[in-house]
């Protein structure tokens, strides 16, 4: 095996795995197909293995391929670390997408605060229903940041991002106004034993949330209602809700539905740890913008005090403790925050 691989090489590799296409990833690439056909086969030959099963119809990764994968994505990743490190300018001159799930949303909240301090720096909203789905984008360019649970994503996934814990959001429980615990101010975990509740089953996009939701609801007598097809859009998800007379796992920063209510759960208080989520490697005056509002936001509303006796998965938990609530020194506009470690 050659033990001098291109990058070049290992970013066509990784672009046709995340496509299964090669003509999607050689646009993604801005390279004709030729040449990226070309550049797949010297990595074959330089690692004397075959990476992919090509048919007329479908691009399969071989267990080869599957093998290399993760290895190839941490390569990149300290490869544009690397080269962001020295480069200066990075970022300059393009806006920042920014996917902030929903438009009630934390992650809306710190991208309007970020606004709000860095008026000269273009911030361009993206809306993706979940950070299993947004994740992909990050690590392929076609989004910078994003919001979410870190813990429900795959390790090789979560290899290629950096992440810092914004806030551990108390979960709530939306109902139709007329449910037998509508009524209540609170509602605890306890009096939800015997129902079930929508948790996002079935949109692969959300899958962090759906893992969430069977953590919370182990032992618990809570079912999570059978896979759905993905909802896009409030009214759809309105229609769908009101029609099938859900309950829904939601949390405290959650949309107005016409005909429910959203109730906090207690007893004990269950907690989203929403993680800000870039890039490995990624410089721009705008994600330095959106950490420091994550940072802002988070002391004047006390967004990391986690309340006596709160919930927190155990996965969580493990990787919080592991580093994921730490951050650096963000500067915005000559002004130095320090986020606490």
């Amino acid at each position: 095996m050659s033990r001098d691989l291109h990058p070049r090489l290992l970013r066509a590799f990784a672009a046709v795995a995340d496509e299964l296409h090669f003509t999607r990833a050689a646009a993604r690439l801005f390279v004709a197909q030729q040449a990226l056909s070309r550049d797949i086969r010297r990595l074959e030959r330089a690692l004397g293995a075959d990476l992919f099963l090509r048919t007329t119809r479908a691009v399969e990764l071989t267990a080869e391929g599957r093998r290399l994968l993760p290895y190839a994505r941490a390569v990149l990743a300290a490869h544009d670390e690397l080269a962001a490190a020295f480069d200066s300018s990075a970022g300059a001159g393009r806006p920042l997408l920014v996917d902030v799930g929903a438009t009630v949303s934390t992650g809306h909240r710190v991208l309007e605060e970020a606004r709000r301090a860095a008026p000269g720096t273009e911030l361009i909203a993206r809306f993706h229903s979940g950070l299993t789905g947004a994740a992909a984008d990050v690590l392929a360019g076609r989004l910078d940041v994003s919001f979410g649970r870190v813990a429900g994503l795959d390790p090789a996934v979560r290899a290629g991002l950096e992440h810092r814990i914004a806030r551990y959001e108390p979960m709530a429980v939306l109902l139709p106004e007329d449910h037998r615990l509508a009524g209540l101010a609170e509602v605890p975990l306890d009096a939800l034993a015997g129902e079930t509740l929508y948790a996002g089953a079935g949109n692969p996009a959300t899958a962090e949330w759906t893992d969430l939701a069977e953590w919370l609801f182990a032992g618990r007598g809570i079912a999570i209602a059978e896979p759905f097809p993905e909802i896009e859009g409030k009214t759809e998800f309105a229609r769908v809700v009101r029609g099938r007379r859900w309950s829904v796992l939601a949390s405290v920063e959650f949309m107005t539905i016409p005909g429910m209510v959203l109730r906090p759960l207690v007893d004990p208080v269950p907690l989203s740890p929403v993680s800000l989520v870039w890039r490995r490697g990624l410089r721009h005056a705008g994600l330095d913008a959106v950490r420091c509002a994550a940072l802002t936001l988070g002391e004047a509303e006390g967004w990391l005090r986690r309340p006596p006796g709160s919930w927190l998965p155990a996965a969580d938990e493990t990787l919080l403790a592991s580093g994921g609530v730490g951050g650096d020194a963000v500067r915005v506009r000559g002004r130095i925050t320090a986020s606490r470690r």
